[in-house]
């Protein structure tokens, strides 16, 4: 159990949080929600002891495990699935001592590493570990790469999977479906739900809430207010707060315009001073409820475009790709004006090379390209926020879209997008990631498109932008592709699906909740295949349909052959033979007395078992060749 007392936070002059009394239980599951900027982040700080609270405290159990994911990965050498089993430090300490005692030849070490390994349960760390790389969509072949050969985005996936795999009873998980494909968003999900610890969780992805909370904290004006339930629930009980807020604050108006009345009428006759006096007693003691501040609902929008023809934009045949690497084979892809189309897939599988395709950004390997003459495509990507000009403005970057447009144009223009007054004259360098990226919606919005491709919008952007998204995209004329991991925001916009992967873009015939279980029932055949080997080697892990990460695009899939049954059932014999052997020493090796009772048998146990190791590992890259 975890208490705040009479708790408050301040930032610099600025006060956070005050008066926040509040008791979480062991297995809830709370979804932190609020505008940036109310103290979500350094809510979590408090938590951890990087901040000290200005007036009362935290009762935290002396011996709770927090994990919480790191902001930042150091470039290092370790390999991704080293770097992830690194975050159960317990079992990673002893699996290093046993490698190294393995090296040195000090089999009495190694007995001991397995008795450790044994009271740890720590068997199965590497599988676990390789299991979390492949839920958050890292390839098998990307496990063994460096640490510092991933981009920003996929060691942020690091980070998850190390604080995933850490023993913990407190969870602390601040925006986790950031630089997440929707597959492995949905995989989080389900693996948060079975998570058997307390779990806190920022995030402005109220389907991910929807799915996970057991109850939300509302952090607004300096509160902090507990409610019972998802975001869904949050959402109807603060609705039915504010109401009944609202007539209390009208019956008190009422009761005390009559108590007024009374006071000036007789306070000054004697034979009713008496009871003027009881009604000003009665009128301070009233409890001052608050009106209701109706909040500025935020409203954004996509003008209408100047011509919107019916055929609008076209792939025919296309290989889709980057030098001679095809990443998408013949794709026949048409949009015209009213179509809504959501591409779902997992990172790396094309989604953004068939968006960056459609822009003529990358050229076509082969096939044919076509748009309208009137064709004006408004494109969002994660390097359209990268590419704002630091030292300028808002007023300065609509500028340089329109030169001979006056000033006040484009200040109304900014104030729609939520830029008022000076706002539209602060340069960008101090905006948040989501403020430059509504910047970034805006001077899209400006430039009136007939086709917009969107890939990740929503990254940076809070829950009410979000909402302001959803609703301006709805109303949107033109037509739409959408790359996005919010279910909400898909759920809203899209009318067709289009899944990528495997190397092909095609339709899919169903909606989100139909993808998600396509996904579970593909993941569970590719564990049933995949994993017969992972608990001593975490190769085996299941292929992924998904693209390896790498900075460079890989070399081309080879196509598929059959497999002979024959041969596949002799393979998986073979493992599991070699499994069972294994077993069986390591039962051997971890008693303890073995090595003075028989100190050269000990040595033979020892080398049968590296031996063994060699062997199975060989049988199991054997048996995923034939699975591939």
């Amino acid at each position: 159990m975890i208490a705040f007392r009479n708790f408050a936070l301040r930032r610099g002059e600025r006060l956070l949080l005050s008066n926040v009394d509040l008791t979480m239980h062991a297995g809830w599951r709370i979804g932190v929600i609020g505008r940036n900027g109310a103290g979500k982040s350094s809510l979590f700080a408090a938590l951890q002891g990087d901040v000290e609270p200005d007036q009362g405290d935290i009762d935290v159990p002396s011996k709770l495990r927090i994990a919480s994911v790191a902001q930042e990965t150091p470039a290092l050498d370790d390999s991704a699935l080293e770097f992830v089993l690194s975050g159960d430090d317990e079992v990673h300490r002893v699996i290093v001592a046993e490698r190294e005692a393995v090296e040195r030849e000090d089999w009495e070490a190694v007995a001991d590493a397995h008795l450790q390994l044994e009271a740890l349960k720590g068997y199965d760390a590497p599988a676990r570990a390789a299991k979390l790389l492949h839920g958050l969509g890292f390839a098998p072949e990307t496990h063994d790469r460096a640490v510092k050969a991933f981009s920003g985005g996929w060691r942020v996936r690091l980070n998850l999977a190390k604080a995933l795999m850490m023993p913990s009873d407190l969870l602390l998980l601040d925006e986790p479906t950031n630089h997440l494909d929707l597959d492995a968003v949905l995989w989080l999900e389900q693996w948060l739900l079975k998570y058997p610890g307390t779990l806190l969780m920022i995030s402005h992805d109220r389907e991910f809430l929807d799915g996970v909370s057991t109850h939300t904290v509302h952090l607004h004006d300096g509160k902090l207010k507990l409610y019972t339930g998802n975001y869904t629930a949050f959402e109807r009980q603060r609705a039915e707060h504010l109401r009944l807020q609202q007539i209390a604050h009208d019956k008190e108006q009422v009761e005390r315009e009559h108590l007024q009345k009374f006071i000036d009428r007789f306070k000054a006759k004697a034979s009713k001073a008496k009871q003027a006096q009881s009604r000003m007693k009665r009128l301070e003691k009233l409890a001052g409820t608050e009106a209701v501040r109706v909040e500025r609902s935020f409203r954004i929008e996509f003008p209408a475009p100047n011509k919107l023809p019916h055929a609008l934009l076209r792939l025919t045949d296309a290989n889709c790709g980057y030098g001679d690497h095809v990443v998408l084979d013949n794709v026949r892809f048409v949009l015209e004006a009213g179509d809504r189309v959501a591409l779902l897939g997992p990172n790396g599988a094309g989604k953004s090379t068939l968006v960056k395709s459609l822009t003529k950004e990358i050229p076509l390997l082969t096939g044919e390209w076509g748009g309208h003459p009137d064709l004006r495509i408004g494109y969002f990507a994660q390097h359209t926020v990268e590419s704002l000009h630091e030292g300028s403005t808002p007023i300065d970057h609509l500028s340089e879209l329109a030169p001979n447009v006056s000033t006040q144009v484009l200040r109304d223009f900014l104030g729609k997008w939520n830029f008022p007054g000076n706002r539209a004259f602060e340069t960008v360098d101090g905006f948040s990631g989501g403020e430059r990226a509504r910047l970034a919606l805006a001077m899209i919005a400006f430039q009136q498109p007939n086709v917009l491709l969107l890939d990740e919008p929503t990254n940076h952007l809070d829950l009410e932008m979000r909402e302001a998204l959803a609703e301006a995209l709805s109303d949107f004329d033109g037509a739409i592709v959408l790359v996005s991991h919010d279910r909400h925001l898909i759920g809203l916009v899209s009318d067709s699906f289009w899944r990528v992967a495997d190397g092909v873009a095609q339709p899919f015939d169903g909606d989100l909740d139909d993808y998600a279980v396509w996904l579970r029932t593909r993941d569970q055949t590719e564990q049933k295949q995949g994993f017969a080997g992972a608990k001593t080697s975490a190769s085996a892990e299941a292929p992924a349909a998904v693209e390896a990460p790498a900075p460079a695009p890989a070399a081309p899939a080879a196509p598929k052959r059959k497999t002979n049954p024959v041969k596949l059932a002799e393979a998986e014999a073979k493992v599991a033979e070699l499994e069972s052997q294994l077993k069986t020493v390591d039962l051997d090796l971890s008693d303890p007395e073995l090595f003075s009772r028989d100190h050269r048998r000990a040595e033979t146990l020892a080398g049968e078992r590296a031996e063994l190791a060699e062997r199975l590992a060989r049988a199991e890259e054997a048996l995923l060749d034939l699975y591939e």
